[in-house]
């Protein structure tokens, strides 16, 4: 598959998951308008992000706050927290590097210090952070079930990566000592997405919430030459709270 094309074939398989939930909760005789929306809400519960492009999977937890102006619009923060590995491999990199590691390796292949067939990847351990605000339109026209949608949110994504290159490869050591001397990478940039998801109310301060979104972003562009997409998915209890604003 295209790398173009797989970052949003991600995000179609997870909402492909959950689209068959929501459409079953919608094929139940719950229909209605709610007449108790709560003015606040919490969530908290798992989360994963996935970055395709880089080949990295990171498990962790996410939480949110929001207040509802309306019953149909909120606003409101989220932060989620994840680790995985990755392997960085030298198409990844910058056209500069990419250049002056072509030519470090064709040097140590001259002087026979590595075969022809050399290929270099390091491995590495991220941890993720991500900070967003922004809208949420909610769709309560089902007693039992409220969709929701993010048109747009930003935030800010703060990532540290530590290269865990194989001791039996000097080569890959040293390339990284030269690429990180600390021994970690950490960045912070901004990033914007869109996404939406559903909540199966099962009291007036108690319901499940599933959703997913997709983020961009461009971390590390000092060592990465292209930005990436993220799915992030998260679900967990979520509990409303405040006085009743359904007739707003």
């Amino acid at each position: 598959m295209d790398n173009a094309l797989a970052p949003a074939s991600r995000f179609l398989r997870v909402m492909s998951f959950t689209l068959p939930v929501v459409l079953l909760l919608l094929a139940s005789p719950l229909s209605g308008q709610q007449t108790y929306v709560t003015r606040y809400d919490a969530f908290g519960g798992y989360a994963f992000l996935d970055s395709p492009h880089v080949s990295l999977f990171e498990n962790g937890f996410s939480t949110q706050a929001g207040v509802r102006v309306r019953k149909w619009v909120s606003l409101g923060v989220d932060y989620t927290y994840a680790s995985g590995n990755l392997t960085i491999t030298p198409d990844l990199l910058t056209t500069a590097l990419q250049q002056q590691l072509g030519a470090q390796l064709a040097g140590l292949v001259r002087a026979g210090v590595i075969p022809p067939t050399y290929s270099l990847s390091v491995a590495a351990h991220s941890r993720t952070q991500t900070f967003a605000v922004g809208p949420q339109l909610a769709y309560r026209h089902f007693t039992k079930t409220t969709l929701f949608l993010r048109p747009l949110f930003m935030g800010i994504i703060h990532e540290t990566a530590t290269p865990t290159p194989t001791p039996a490869d000097p080569i890959a050591t040293g390339i990284v000592k030269s690429l990180a001397p600390s021994g970690t990478k950490t960045n912070n940039v901004l990033f914007y997405g869109f996404g939406g998801g559903f909540d199966i109310i099962f009291s007036k301060h108690f319901s499940w919430r599933t959703q997913a979104d997709l983020v961009y972003d461009h971390l590390f562009d000092d060592l990465l030459k292209d930005g990436r997409f993220t799915t992030r998915f998260s679900t967990g209890p979520a509990f409303n709270f405040g006085k009743n604003i359904a007739e707003k």
